[in-house]
């Protein structure tokens, strides 16, 4: 869905780029990551990376195709400046983001760790049509997450609970990295725990049917 959004840009920005998910392998491409622990775990023969903010771009006017924004938005400190450099350097705006007002809801958060949905990352999220009135007009496409996805973010595991409580798994997603240790240890206690006597799969035995959900996560495409 994100190479089809990019259609025939052929250079290619990617902002927030962390270690590099989701980067299109046949085009030129520059990352751009302010975190030097993110971008030390990027693999061997990744794009070149520079470090620096979406709000402060160290590019010229018009330097690419398209610019690509992953599951980044949410933490930066002013999203509408970064969303003007994005169209400053680049020509189309791909952003992987998502609706809160779906996100939000999870069995994940409202059973087990609640206070997730007041963490910075998840407060700093903007509404989908304040992006898409920003871009100056946009196309929404709903990202579906399917039950074997394993692109490892918050809703990845939505049928398959026992994948939060592996540590590498809650290391990867930031409503659950954020949180304060023993908060989160608290809530993963007590899934555990349902899991365990099958309080969980009673409570949610009709998402065992289930192929996809909407998870709220959306391509914002300008």
């Amino acid at each position: 869905m994100i190479t089809t959004a990019l259609g025939d840009a052929a250079t290619v920005v990617n902002v927030g780029a962390g270690t590099g998910s989701y980067e299109p392998l046949d085009r030129h491409v520059v990352a751009v990551e302010p975190s030097p622990t993110m971008f030390r775990q990027r693999p061997p023969g990744a794009a070149p990376v520079i470090r620096a903010t979406a709000e402060h771009l160290p590019f010229p006017d018009g330097s690419f195709d398209a610019a690509l924004a992953l599951l980044t938005i949410h933490h930066w400190a002013d999203w509408r400046l970064g969303l003007d450099e994005l169209r400053r350097v680049a020509d189309r705006c791909v952003i992987f983001t998502f609706d809160r007002r779906l996100h939000d809801r999870f069995w994940l958060i409202d059973e087990y760790v609640p206070a997730a949905a007041a963490t910075a990352g998840i407060q700093g999220a903007p509404a989908i049509d304040e992006i898409a009135a920003h871009l100056g007009g946009a196309r929404v496409v709903v990202i579906p997450v399917h039950h074997d996805c394993t692109d490892g973010f918050g809703w990845a595991y939505w049928r398959r609970p026992e994948r939060y409580l592996d540590p590498g798994a809650t290391r990867a997603i930031s409503l659950l990295a954020q949180l304060p240790a023993a908060e989160r240890d608290a809530g993963l206690a007590r899934l555990a725990d349902d899991l365990a006597t099958g309080r969980w799969h009673d409570r949610h035995r009709d998402l065992m049917a289930l192929d996809a959900v909407d998870g709220g996560y959306r391509l914002v495409v300008g």
